[in-house]
């Protein structure tokens, strides 16, 4: 099958498109995905730069985590699941502990049963591959914070992919009493439309001077020095940028199929809706240079490949 792979750690030089690479064997808990689209996400390039070597599958790897397709085989433990479903999930459930080599920026991968949920009915392949690892990110890391009904939350990197999923699930599903996001200028109407109250320039103005604090500040950007002079005593600072060393909550996902099925009614009535970036879909040829947009953290929502041959 054709798959983009890197035999070393590296810039974005480092991945090749190549046509020789074995189809994925399927053990009893998998099934075998035909990709049709995949996400691209900010830990696929801290991975291939070698930041977590040491807990690393070995080399080469296949990169990529989000996945939408159709399954072309089960395993004989697969009970939810059958052939023509049409699927998306992060398919690797420990995203910097022995994280699969094979990802899903290829044209089939072998995905557990449990990391899966069905497509929303909804949206098409592009839209389900942008959303799972964001998404579970931004529940499991509201959730993990304790965040409830009627508390405040500032949302540092409001118009990415998880800072996008963040603002909405705190709006329609933790029922959040005032949101509060950071973007740069031509993102602020984006950040009102996804159901922020507060759109927050971080270009002309300091939002660790705003005179209001908050129960949780969701740190997307790695910002923690700043984030805690906004939380409220009691409160606080989860950060998901794995490579910072800042005290905040550390918290990396798990990634959890249990987690989609819970928000496909959000997304299916379309209170909840994925955040594409408007320079994308990128074709599979051109995954190199669709990384080398990402990586100038400039993207808004998520960076999504289509199609896979």
């Amino acid at each position: 099958m054709k798959a983009w792979r890197y035999s070393e750690y590296g810039g974005v030089e480092v991945l090749k498109l190549e046509s020789d690479v074995e189809v994925p064997e399927i053990k009893d808990d998998q099934v075998l995905i035909k990709v049709v689209a995949a996400a691209l996400n900010p830990i696929d390039y801290k991975r291939r730069l070698g930041l977590f070597k040491a807990t690393d599958a070995p080399l080469p790897t296949v990169p990529g985590f989000d996945a939408a397709g159709v399954v072309v085989k089960v395993g004989s433990k697969v009970k939810h699941v059958k052939e023509g479903d049409e699927v998306y999930g992060d398919i690797i459930e420990k995203a910097i502990d022995g994280p699969k080599q094979l990802g899903s920026l290829a044209e089939y991968t072998a995905v557990e049963e449990k990391l899966l949920a069905l497509k929303p009915k909804n949206l098409d392949f592009v839209q389900a591959a942008s959303i799972p690892l964001a998404i579970e990110t931004a529940h499991e890391g509201l959730l993990t914070a304790g965040f409830s009904e009627g508390q405040s939350i500032l949302v540092l990197g409001g118009a990415g992919g998880v800072g996008s999923f963040v603002i909405q699930l705190a709006k329609h599903v933790f029922g959040a009493s005032k949101i509060a996001a950071t973007s740069s200028t031509a993102k602020l109407e984006l950040l009102k439309s996804l159901g922020a109250d507060l759109a927050i320039d971080y270009t002309k103005e300091n939002f660790d001077d705003l005179p209001q604090k908050f129960d949780l500040v969701y740190d997307a950007v790695g910002q923690f020095d700043r984030a805690v002079k906004t939380v409220k005593e009691g409160g606080r600072v989860i950060d998901i940028s794995v490579s910072a060393t800042s005290p905040a909550f550390k918290f990396v996902l798990t990634s959890n199929g249990e987690f989609l099925k819970k928000l496909n009614s959000y997304l299916e009535s379309g209170k909840v809706k994925p955040l594409l970036d408007p320079k994308g879909p990128f074709p599979f040829d051109k995954v190199n240079e669709a990384f080398a947009y990402l990586e100038t953290n400039r993207a808004i929502g998520k960076v999504v490949i289509y199609p896979i041959p």
